[in-house]
């Protein structure tokens, strides 16, 4: 029953995050919408991390399985996008590195709030 109930949970946001998305006068993607409704639900103790703790570790642990349908749909347009391969390489390592160092910045930005927060 309680894996029944995380996955309500998370549907729920899901949903409710389409919702809102829908509703919004700009463009915004619901999967945005639906982290930063997560985010506000955890923040302010309306939603517990142990509500929906089995599920999320189980989506997090299997993401790469939800990376297929948008590997196959680029190998469907590889004609289209064969004539940009070099580009395309060139910001996916650009934007890997970028990626990596604002990673790291943060990380060390974090720790060293920690250690403060801690004397």
């Amino acid at each position: 029953m309680k894996i029944i109930k995380q996955i309500g949970i998370i549907f729920t946001i899901c949903w409710l995050s389409e919702v809102i998305a829908d509703r919004l006068p700009i463009d915004f993607p619901p999967s945005v919408v639906g982290m930063f409704f997560l985010f506000i639900c955890l923040l302010t103790g309306n939603l517990k991390i142990e509500h929906i703790q089995e599920k999320a570790d189980f989506l997090l642990e299997n993401m790469a399985f939800f990376f297929i349908p948008a590997g196959v749909s680029i190998i469907n347009y590889f004609n289209v996008l064969k004539g940009s391969v070099v580009q395309l390489i060139f910001i996916c390592i650009v934007s890997t590195v970028i990626t990596f160092a604002v990673t790291a910045y943060t990380v060390k930005w974090t720790m060293k709030l920690v250690d403060r927060g801690g004397k």
